[in-house]
């Protein structure tokens, strides 16, 4: 049994891509891992300052909710992050919230498998590239963490659109892979 964390980053009430966060999140509860789905929307995340205290103390100096999802991202196995694309790229706030993983950083973090759902208008395949591009970054300064994989539901635009869409079940059976 793993510890999996589920990031839904959009703000938007009956999102597509939180959508993708759920069927993701049954399919690894029903391989029976210990799952945790936690939506930014109503959480109060604000920029990172670059003050980097973080290095020095492990703890973000910003009083808001980002301390306390980092903290479980540090204590997940697996972390799969769902957020729609704006212009070609992750949502801000996803973005925001790496940033404000910084304390991470150097620590004992347990999580190896990173796994990217996104949704946007457009349908070509390659729309979802710089958002991945963007979250390999960030991967990249974790040694022991890779991208274990990606979905993405082109095509889908209005709250809900994405009911009876492929990347539902994409989502539902990478979310069953885990074990």
């Amino acid at each position: 049994m793993k510890k999996v964390l589920v990031i839904s980053t959009s703000l938007r009430n009956h999102s597509n891509s939180h959508a993708m966060a759920e069927a993701f999140a049954r399919g690894a509860m029903e391989s029976g891992n210990e799952v945790e789905l936690i939506s930014l929307q109503d959480k109060d995340i604000r920029f990172c300052r670059g003050c980097l205290a973080c290095q020095k103390t492990g703890k973000c100096v910003i009083n808001d909710d980002a301390p306390a999802i980092v903290a479980k991202m540090h204590d997940a196995d697996v972390i799969a992050f769902a957020t729609p694309i704006y212009y070609y790229e992750m949502s801000g706030q996803m973005k925001t919230l790496l940033d404000r993983a910084n304390p991470l950083y150097g620590s004992d973090y347990s999580f190896t498998d990173i796994y990217m759902l996104t949704c946007a208008a457009e349908d070509e395949p390659e729309v979802p590239g710089r958002a991945i591009s963007g979250l390999g970054g960030w991967i990249d300064c974790f040694e022991r963490a890779s991208l274990k994989g990606n979905v993405f539901a082109g095509g889908v635009t209005d709250p809900n659109e994405i009911q009876g869409h492929k990347a539902l079940a994409e989502a539902l059976e990478m979310g069953k892979a885990i074990f």
